[in-house]
C-alpha cells in the first residue's frame, strides 16, 4: 500500500484574526480577579497578584495557540505530555500567587486550567485533574469563611472543562475519520488499478498470440502460397486494429466482451493454430449477466490452448450456468499454479457468484470451466 499522505488542515478557527478575539474574549473572566487583587489593602500583594493575573493570561493564551497551531499542522492534538505537564504546573503556580491577594475571585483562573488540560491530556488524566479542581472549590467554598461563591466557580469549571473535552473529542474523531476516507480512497485506487491491469492483459494475451500465429503462418507461406500470406497479412494488420480499439475502449471504460463474439475470435485463433474447435452454434440459452463472464473464459481458455497446449482439437462446450474449454493437448503443467489471466477469471467467477475449475480433461489435456 503507498505511504499514507498528510491530512489536510481541519476546518477550524485558526489562532489569529477573528481566531484571536474569540479566544481572547474568554479572558475577560480575570478582570473580576483584577479589581479584586486592586482592593486589597496590601498593595504589595495586590500589585504582586495583578501582575501574577496579567501573566497568566500571556500564558495561557500563547500555551492554547501553540496547542491549536500543532493539531492544524499535523492532527495531533494540543501538546506533548511535557509540555502539557509543564504548562499546567506553570498556571498552577500563577494561581498560588495570584489567590492571596485576590481572594476567592483568583480561583477564576481554574476555568482556563481545566480548559487548557481537556485540550492537551488524555481522557484519563484530564477527568482526574478536573475532579480534583471541583472537589478542592467546593471545600474551600465551605470551610472558608467569604469563599462561598467557588460553589459557582465550581460549576463554572465543570461545564468549562466538559465543553473543551467535547470539542477535542470530535475533533480528534474528524481525524480519524478523515483517515480512514483516505485510506478508502487509496484501497479505491489500487483496487481499480488491479482491474484495469488483469482487463488490459487478458484483452491483448489473445489478440497479440493469435497476431503471432498469423505472422508466422504467413512468414512460412511466402515462399509457398503468396496469396495465401497476403490473406494471412491483412488478418495480421486487422487484429492488431481491433487490439488497439480494444485498448483504446478499456481506457475509456467502455470495453465489453460478449460471448458470441468471444466464440467467432476463438474460431479464428484456433484455424490460424492448426487446431480443430468444437464450439456452440448458439449461445441463446446464456443469460445476459452471464454473456460477458463466459466471454472471458473462452477468451482465456482458446488463449491458453493456442499457446501452452500443443492440442489437436479444442472443445468449447456452454450451458445456461456453465462454460467449459478443454482440449486433447499437454494437459497441466506441473508446477505452474496458473498466471495472472486465470488470477483474473477467478476474480471474475468470484465477483458473479461462481467458481473457477481448473484441471485435466477427459481427453487428456486441460480443462478450464466456470460454473454460476
Amino acid at each position: 500500500m503507498p505511504p499514507r499522505e498528510p491530512l489536510p488542515a481541519l476546518a477550524i478557527p485558526r489562532m489569529r484574526g477573528s481566531g484571536f478575539v474569540f479566544a481572547g474574549v474568554w479572558l475577560l473572566i480575570l478582570v473580576q480577579t483584577v479589581e479584586d487583587a486592586w482592593k486589597n489593602p496590601d498593595r504589595a500583594l495586590g500589585a504582586l497578584a495583578i501582575v501574577a493575573t496579567l501573566g497568566f493570561a500571556v500564558l495561557y493564551f500563547v500555551l492554547l495557540s501553540r496547542g491549536w497551531s500543532t493539531m492544524r499542522a499535523t492532527g495531533d492534538l494540543g501538546a506533548t505530555r511535557r509540555r502539557a505537564v509543564l504548562g499546567l504546573a506553570a498556571l498552577f503556580a500563577l494561581t498560588a500567587v495570584i489567590v492571596p491577594g485576590a481572594g476567592s475571585s483568583g480561583f477564576n483562573t481554574v476555568y482556563f486550567i481545566s480548559a487548557y488540560a481537556a485540550f492537551t491530556l488524555p481522557l484519563r488524566p484530564a477527568l482526574g485533574l478536573f475532579l480534583v479542581c471541583v472537589v478542592a472549590l467546593v471545600l474551600a467554598g465551605r470551610w472558608v469563611d467569604g469563599w462561598s461563591d467557588l460553589q459557582g466557580t465550581a460549576i463554572g469549571t465543570f461545564f468549562a472543562a466538559v465543553a473543551t473535552l467535547g470539542m477535542t473529542r470530535l475533533i480528534r474523531r474528524s481525524r480519524q475519520l478523515a483517515a480512514a476516507q483516505q485510506d478508502l480512497a487509496r484501497l479505491a485506487v489500487a483496487e481499480e488499478r488491479t482491474r484495469f491491469s488483469r482487463d488490459l492483459h487478458d484483452l491483448l494475451g489473445h489478440s497479440l498470440t493469435v497476431i503471432t500465429l498469423k505472422a508466422e503462418l504467413a512468414g512460412r507461406l511466402l515462399d509457398v502460397d503468396v496469396e495465401r500470406a497476403r490473406v494471412e497479412v491483412e488478418d495480421v494488420e486487422r487484429l492488431a486494429r481491433t487490439a488497439l480499439t480494444d485498448v483504446r475502449a478499456a481506457l475509456e471504460g467502455y470495453r465489453e466482451v460478449s460471448l458470441g463474439a468471444e466464440l467467432a475470435g476463438a474460431r479464428q485463433a484456433l484455424a490460424a493454430a492448426g487446431v480443430t474447435g468444437r464450439l456452440p452454434g448458439s449461445v441463446d440459452e446464456v443469460p445476459g449477466e452471464l454473456q460477458e463472464l463466459f466471454g472471458w473464459v473462452v477468451r482465456e481458455g482458446v488463449t491458453n490452448v493456442v499457446r501452452h497446449s500443443g492440442a489437436r482439437t479444442c472443445w468449447i462446450t456452454v450451458s445456461s450456468c456453465a462454460v467449459v474449454v478443454c482440449d486433447d493437448g499437454s494437459g497441466p503443467r506441473p508446477g505452474s499454479g496458473g498466471g495472472a489471466g486465470l488470477a483474473g477469471l477467478a476474480e471474475r467467477a468470484r465477483v458473479a457468484g461462481g467458481a473457477l475449475t481448473v484441471g485435466r480433461s477427459t481427453q487428456g489435456g486441460f480443462e478450464l470451466g466456470v460454473r454460476v
